[in-house]
């Protein structure tokens, strides 16, 4: 019994790596559906009534809370100008400007066949999140500037199945910006890796008015020049013949798309800190420092203890992106999976919404399908490694849960945002 089933999981095996395509989308609809019952659990059981305005919470009540009633106020309503202030102090307070415009705005075509806003903005997110799978796949498949790994495919094709399951996962069922975002960034770290400059260039626009991540893609293309200018040089020709300009080019517009919407916001606004004093309102507190407000909320829950595992924590990740589990990734997605969290930990205070955020840091999944495929030496796949994803999918599928009934459901008297 035991050699047929082994048998059968072999042969899946390899129907799987002769049609990756195929089996990431059925990966990616299973894990839409344990997302999708996730979202029940948390409707039926843990979602307070008060929060929804009537008895009987549903899985609609919960698709719609949170971030999704800004992204409609944008949809439907635009931007308000003057900027909401408090009356008493002047100071700018809460308003849709903290929220960038790509993807409400794509959703209003949409909405002018007749569409319901939280159905049309869900039916988007659902279709850009199996794309954003099979972009983060081609990522991790594509072997320049990687260390050679025999068994590649099958670590790519586990990697993208693996971030399906990403336990914050759940906000590709409700109208959030992340499937977009992943799109935006996979699509432009797989045309860096091919040198298509321009086409980078043009992805920056659009990535600059879905989430401000400039400065974590413009370290990425900095990285992936160094790296071909070295090789230009190694080989004898001259850097980046042919393709300077359109370098230039890609480095100058990564950096204006992360300063666009600030931008935009202080001419419309009359006011050129606007969109920081909103964010502001909203908690983000930049004037603080780098890393500060971390520290500060270590030290102040555990001590020098919390320091110390916030900053262990902070190493494990390093030595994994940079040691052996993660050689096989490519230069520019280990630049990113560097650039993008430092980032995040420079800028964002302390809040459960980091989860969220780090649905954007998919060369995790890579080292995941490292660590449980490849023996201690990561120089071959081990014999049982089905095994140990499938257990690995057991605490990854249990997050998944717990993130959607602790931080999805909303009480208006102690909630965390997700």
């Amino acid at each position: 019994m035991g050699r047929a089933r082994t048998a059968r999981m072999t042969a899946l095996g390899r129907r799987a790596l002769d049609h990756p395509i195929r089996a990431i989308l059925i990966v990616y609809v299973a894990s839409r559906l344990v997302a999708l019952g996730a979202l029940w659990i948390a409707a039926t059981w843990f979602q307070n009534p008060a929060g929804v305005g009537h008895l009987d919470p549903t899985v609609g009540d919960l698709i719609g809370l949170w971030d999704g009633e800004w992204y409609e106020t944008v949809a439907t309503q635009g931007y308000p100008v003057p900027l909401p202030a408090d009356p008493v102090t002047g100071r700018l307070t809460y308003s849709a400007w903290a929220f960038y415009p790509l993807f409400p705005f794509l959703v209003r075509p949409l909405m002018a066949l007749g569409i319901p806003f939280t159905v049309g903005a869900v039916g988007l997110n659902v279709v850009l999140g199996g794309v954003a799978a099979l972009l983060v796949w081609a990522l991790f498949r594509h072997g320049l500037h990687a260390e050679p790994q025999p068994g590649r495919q099958r670590l790519a094709l586990v990697a993208a199945c693996l971030w399906c399951f990403y336990p914050a996962t759940g906000v590709m069922l409700k109208p959030y910006t992340e499937p977009l975002a992943v799109v935006l960034v996979a699509a432009s770290l797989l045309y860096l890796m091919r040198r298509r400059y321009a086409v980078v260039a043009l992805l920056a626009l659009p990535l600059g008015l879905t989430r401000g991540v400039a400065a974590a893609m413009g370290c990425a293309a900095l990285i992936h020049l160094v790296v071909r200018v070295r090789e230009d040089r190694a080989a004898g020709v001259a850097p980046l013949r042919g393709q300077r300009l359109s370098a230039a080019v890609m480095l100058v517009v990564t950096g204006l798309s992360g300063i666009a919407w600030p931008v935009f916001a202080g001419v419309v606004s009359g006011i050129p800190t606007a969109f920081f004093q909103v964010q502001e309102a909203w908690g983000q507190k930049p004037a603080s420092g780098p890393f500060v407000l971390w520290l500060d909320w270590a030290w102040s829950a555990h001590g020098l203890l919390g320091v110390v595992v916030l900053v262990a924590l902070c190493g494990t990740y390093l030595a994994l992106i940079l040691g052996r589990h993660g050689r096989w990734i490519p230069v520019e997605v280990r630049a990113w999976a560097v650039a993008y969290p430092l980032y995040l930990f420079a800028v964002v205070r302390p809040i459960t919404s980091m989860w969220r955020f780090l649905l954007l840091d998919f060369p995790i999944a890579a080292l995941l399908a490292s660590v449980a495929m490849r023996t201690s030496t990561g120089e071959s796949i081990v014999g049982h490694w089905r095994r140990r994803v499938a257990i690995l999918l057991v605490p990854i599928i249990g997050g998944l849960v717990w993130w959607t009934c602790a931080l999805l459901t909303y009480t208006p008297w102690g909630s965390r945002p997700p």
